[in-house]
């Protein structure tokens, strides 16, 4: 495994780890969310958030569209944060940048079960761009 422009490489795909906000870090590491167990990993096939105890596993083909958004207010980023508005999902760890993964099908992530679906993801990973463009 290797390092590539801020983003960790395998024969497995693409890793890209969070940007960790220093001060919201101890509010991050209380909901067990932190830099060894938050990351985005893109193969072929699937794209895997992984944040602290929280798993996204989207297939590459239910991926509609990729944009990168922010910065954001840190109420509304910071942690895993569900949209009222459109019942999206955050997985947020900084006010910076992030990156918004539009879904064909509505997947599970934020709770157990099938039960409460996300239209979207936005994750705040450290390079949006290369995520971005990864994705499309």
């Amino acid at each position: 495994m290797g390092v590539q422009r801020g983003r960790l490489t395998s024969p497995r795909g693409r890793r890209f780890p969070f940007d960790f906000d220093r001060r919201f870090r101890p509010v991050l590491a209380v909901l067990g969310v932190r830099p060894g167990n938050a990351s985005v990993l893109v193969t072929r096939r699937e794209v895997t958030v992984g944040f602290g105890l929280w798993r996204m596993r989207i297939p590459r083909s239910n991926v509609a569209g990729v944009q990168v958004s922010g910065p954001f207010r840190w109420w509304k980023v910071l942690g895993p944060h569900l949209s009222l508005a459109d019942r999206g999902v955050t997985f947020g760890t900084s006010t910076r940048r992030g990156v918004c993964i539009r879904l064909r099908e509505p997947q599970p992530g934020l709770v157990p079960g099938r039960l409460l679906r996300h239209p979207g993801v936005t994750v705040t990973v450290a390079d949006p761009q290369s995520l971005a463009k990864k994705l499309r």
